[in-house]
């Protein structure tokens, strides 16, 4: 009876494989129109499976001696997905948040550690007659001190976390550029990208433990050390199930709608005038009425670029522009719920009439501004009428 090719536990490479196999088939031929982070996310998926492909020649063991039986040239060969990750996932999550996104030279530079890859492995490898080459493998299958690989994994995973955590903060940035363009964001949602991201991050970091373990600690058992990459593996591949659903369900509701590049206005000084001029169309015109309001729409009405008016409500007011907007929807909240003859209607329904999109962000806003909630606000509010009016 022949060998089995594979074990138990190569089994989770498999399915991590063909899971992004089936991902990258599915993002680039099963939709209809397609934007520029369907081919970053199509591109971190190949690498995805590149990844645990690596893994299951490298360190599977009963496919590696088959694979590498089959052609040496393949210890290597996949090795440069772990390097072109990182990138391919920042500039999905650019892709996702910036609005006419489009590939900048200057994004070249993250992949020039994937370059440096490529030219070593061609100079200690590639370049080794076949002889070389498997003396080379069983070299590197033997070695239990620290060695030039080893560093050479480290410096790979610390990129790994660092375009990880670039990603978090180009996640914080959005969502700061969101509460400056929008009135009501209950549709754009990025926690799902956070998330994503930062296990991402948890999953690279655990693997560079086990890295940084195998340097400090390089008479560590086989078993205890099997275990840990066994472990790295099946938190790939749950990283990878959870970012194939969250991709497929949230991506459409963030692409082009949240942030656009070079907001900031330089040499601003606050103008007293342009402040008035803001403050007198928000009271006669009341645009914060229209449930969809955002910054530029405000702009066009008061005959102001955009990145201007922005400005001028983070100098001159002090807040963002989803705070600003608010703060007179509150206020006109409490003008209704002061007014006796409005006793009748809901919250909801002035909720609704004040531009608010949720009872629950009418609430938030109301309790923070006013103290109380919106009830309690109206029971004192007639109480004090009925006491003025001595009853």
């Amino acid at each position: 009876m022949s060998e089995p090719l594979f074990n138990f536990h190569d089994t989770i490479l498999i399915a991590t494989i063909c899971l992004s196999g089936l991902f990258v088939v599915l993002i680039l031929f099963a939709r209809h129109e397609r934007h520029y982070s369907d081919y970053s996310l199509a591109g971190f998926f190949l690498a995805q499976a590149a990844i645990s492909l690596h893994v299951l020649i490298n360190y599977g063991a009963a496919f590696r001696d088959t694979a590498l039986a089959a052609s040496p040239d393949l210890f290597y060969f996949f090795g440069i997905a772990f390097w072109l990750e990182g990138p391919l996932l920042f500039l999905y999550t650019r892709s996702l948040l910036y609005r006419n996104y489009t590939f900048k030279r200057s994004y070249s530079v993250y992949f020039l550690p994937s370059l440096a890859y490529i030219i070593y492995v061609s100079i200690i490898f590639y370049s080794l007659s076949f002889g070389d080459k498997i003396a080379h493998i069983e070299t590197i299958k033997g070695m239990d001190a620290p060695s030039t690989q080893h560093f050479i994994e480290a410096i790979r995973e610390s990129l790994r976390v660092f375009f990880g955590v670039l990603c978090i903060l180009d996640i914080r940035k959005a969502q700061t550029n969101i509460r400056d363009r929008f009135s009501n964001i209950d549709k754009i949602n990025l926690s799902w990208l956070t998330v994503l991201v930062i296990s991402f991050v948890a999953v690279r970091v655990w693997i560079l433990f086990i890295v940084f373990l195998s340097i400090g600690l390089p008479k560590i058992s086989d078993p205890v050390f099997d275990a840990l990459g066994l472990a790295g593996n099946y938190l790939s591949f749950a990283l990878v199930a959870m970012m194939m659903f969250y991709s497929l369900r949230s991506s459409p509701f963030v692409i082009g709608h949240v942030v656009k590049d070079n907001e900031a206005v330089e040499g601003f000084a606050a103008d007293p005038a342009l402040k008035l001029k803001i403050e007198t169309y928000m009271s006669e015109q009341k645009p914060y009425l229209h449930h969809l309001l955002n910054l530029d729409q405000l702009s066009s009405g008061l005959e102001m670029n955009p990145r201007a008016l922005s400005a001028v409500i983070k100098h001159s007011f002090q807040t963002n522009f989803y705070e600003f907007v608010n703060s007179y929807r509150i206020d006109e909240a409490k003008s209704i719920l002061d007014d006796p003859r409005e006793i009748d209607k809901t919250m909801i329904e002035i909720a609704g009439e004040c531009g608010f999109n949720s009872k629950a962000t009418y609430n938030t806003f109301f309790k923070k501004l006013a103290g109380c909630t919106p009830t309690e606000y109206r029971k004192k509010s007639l109480k004090k009428g009925k006491v003025a009016n001595g009853k």
